[in-house]
């Protein structure tokens, strides 16, 4: 079990830091033509968003961006410096791009991290809580969700573990159920941990930018 190979993967990425408000957005551009947006909480320093990005080609055109990880579906700027309208290619998550259309009733699947865990909400599920099987599959390496009325059924991968080279464990899972979501919890093992940990220590040494917008609205703000 090993995340070496993750490290050294982010290692090879281009990468761009800003400060926003109370969050560090980094966008990492890989040497395969893929790109990572991550955002962390300043104060906790935990990653609230991940986002992926594939790279381009000619017959597909410009790939979507693919959400890993937050909360809610809600944008997501990256601009650095340049001025808009400038006529300057950005990368962005922002727009058009990062607009999901949800029925109001259909389930929604979020998910969030916190220090200790690996939280998934699944919004829009009126069922008891006896009616939903979640199950840790080491075959699939993934949390599995069923519901005894075959009304819902999700695999539900868990990339943080996989580049850990760890197997999801059921003892490490809690269902809950309240308001109509179901809560799942996955306790994180200490080599993921660990691994969260040298990833700050390696975005530490990459040149932050600060968003001047909201650096003087908090300095007419006082």
């Amino acid at each position: 079990m090993s995340y070496q190979s993750w490290l050294n993967y982010l290692q090879t990425a281009e990468k761009n830091s800003m400060i926003s408000g109370r969050a560090r957005k980094v966008l990492y551009k890989f040497p395969d033509g893929r790109q990572m947006a991550e955002e962390y909480n300043m104060d906790t320093g935990i990653v609230q968003r991940r986002a992926w990005k594939s790279k381009s080609n000619k017959i597909m055109g410009e790939s979507e961006w693919e959400i890993e990880l937050g909360d809610e579906p809600r944008q997501l700027n990256w601009s650095g410096n340049k001025p808009p309208g400038s006529g300057e290619e950005t990368d962005s998550l922002a727009g058009g791009d990062f607009t999901l259309r949800e029925s109001n009733t259909a389930p929604l699947l979020t998910k969030r991290i916190t220090k200790k865990n690996i939280e998934w909400r699944i919004r829009n599920m009126p069922y008891s809580l006896d009616t939903y099987n979640v199950t840790a599959d080491p075959e699939k390496r993934a949390i599995v969700v069923r519901t005894s009325n075959k009304k819902y059924y999700k695999v539900i991968p868990v990339p943080e573990l996989d580049r850990c080279g760890v197997k999801p464990a059921q003892e490490s899972l809690s269902v809950h159920h309240q308001f109509n979501t179901l809560i799942i919890t996955y306790q994180k093992p200490d080599i993921l941990c660990e691994m969260e940990a040298q990833v700050l220590l390696l975005l530490k040494n990459v040149e932050t930018e600060t968003d001047m917008d909201d650096l003087l609205k908090g300095l007419m703000a006082k």
